[in-house]
């Protein structure tokens, strides 16, 4: 089972109450204030991890509290501190923080955990109160005041998983993505011969030479209205907005040119009514199951398909393997274009910054 969204509700510890104390040993009548600080609440963490690839197990626990921390006691002995809790998310995840009767997909966006190892506080702890040594002067020797724990903090939190991928598969149902995932990874997509038989993305690593490596996702099947939640599209559309390049498969088990058309303009106002950054996404054309058209129809057919769409369409079969190495070269070739603009895109973002806080230091300094 796939689930790529969970509503849970966070509560961090509350802070301990600091002590009121004094010592009181034989032969020291008057022994002085010793009252320990309580110990600061545990606070409730997000971490973005690589080896969970979904929110079941996390959707499964509603409530996700930290310890409070332990009072202070006489002696000056502190609390405790109580225990922070972590919640290992994957990485992609989208928090977002729910407020009232707020629809969970319309509350403020906290945090992206799109790098692993990020880590979000999601509620702070309470700090621990003061005992009465803390609160111990030349002019008041006997204090008999201490704090209370700091109170906790507690949010109601969405998390929504958009795969992080090099490359996602789309297409009409039954048009071979899953099968070329299998043939190029060691991933295992149920297939079938049916509509909708992928019911939940699937992940697969694809290995090519010189040690590169393709991190593809398989989305289920889209049909003609899938942007306004007919089908299985509505709830995995999301996951195509992290790709950086998409492969657009038709299959070609129907050979007529006319069809193959209707059935890529079908999916590419799906994927434009969705987003404006998806129409614009790299992507590459690719028509699948050619070992069920004769040989010497191919490349008329194929011509005739990239001509009336305008753009190179690549051909293939996943179960022969022909032609299937040259499209994930193609592949490869965008994803590196793609991820050098990005690093281009992060550097100069670097440089900005940097030229802002030092154009801001000097008046800073004033």
């Amino acid at each position: 089972m796939f689930l790529d969204e969970a509503i849970i509700i966070v509560r961090s510890g509350k802070g301990g109450n600091g002590c009121v104390s004094f010592r009181r040993e034989k032969y020291i009548p008057r022994g002085g204030p010793n009252g320990g600080n309580g110990g600061n609440g545990g606070s409730v963490y997000l971490r973005a991890v690589t080896d969970i690839t979904t929110l079941l197990d996390i959707g499964r626990r509603r409530h996700y509290i930290a310890e409070n921390g332990r009072p202070g006691e006489g002696n000056n002995r502190h609390g405790r501190r109580g225990e922070d809790l972590i919640i290992d998310v994957p990485a992609g995840t989208l928090v977002r923080e729910v407020i009232g009767d707020q629809e969970p997909s319309e509350g403020e966006i906290l945090v992206d955990l799109v790098d692993p190892d990020l880590r979000f506080c999601a509620a702070k702890g309470g700090k621990g109160g003061k005992g009465n040594k803390f609160f111990a002067t030349a002019t008041n020797q006997v204090p008999r005041q201490a704090e209370e724990g700091g109170a906790n903090e507690e949010r109601r939190l969405y998390l929504e998983l958009k795969l992080l991928a090099d490359v996602g598969l789309v297409g009409l149902p039954s048009s071979g993505k899953s099968t070329l995932l299998a043939q190029a990874s060691a991933a295992t997509p149920k297939i079938a011969a049916y509509h909708f038989t992928t019911l939940k993305p699937n992940l697969g690593i694809v290995e090519l030479s010189d040690w590169r490596r393709l991190l593809v996702a398989d989305i289920p099947g889209l049909i003609e209205g899938a942007s306004e939640g007919r089908g299985l599209g509505i709830e995995f559309l999301r996951h195509i907005e992290r790709t950086r390049v998409l492969v657009h498969l038709i299959s070609a088990e129907i050979q007529d040119v006319d069809q193959w058309v209707e059935d890529y303009h079908t999916i590419e106002a799906e994927l434009a009514k969705y987003s404006e950054e998806l129409d614009k996404r790299e992507r590459i054309v690719a028509l699948s199951k050619i070992d069920l058209v004769p040989p010497d129809r191919l490349p008329e057919l194929q011509a005739e398909l990239s001509k009336r769409l305008g753009t190179p369409v690549l051909a293939f079969s996943a179960i022969t393997r022909q032609q299937l190495q040259p499209l994930l070269e193609e592949a490869d070739s965008l994803v590196r274009t793609a991820r050098k603009a990005e690093a281009e895109e992060a550097s100069r973002a670097a440089e900005k910054a940097a030229a802002e806080e030092a154009a801001e230091a000097p008046e800073a300094s004033e």
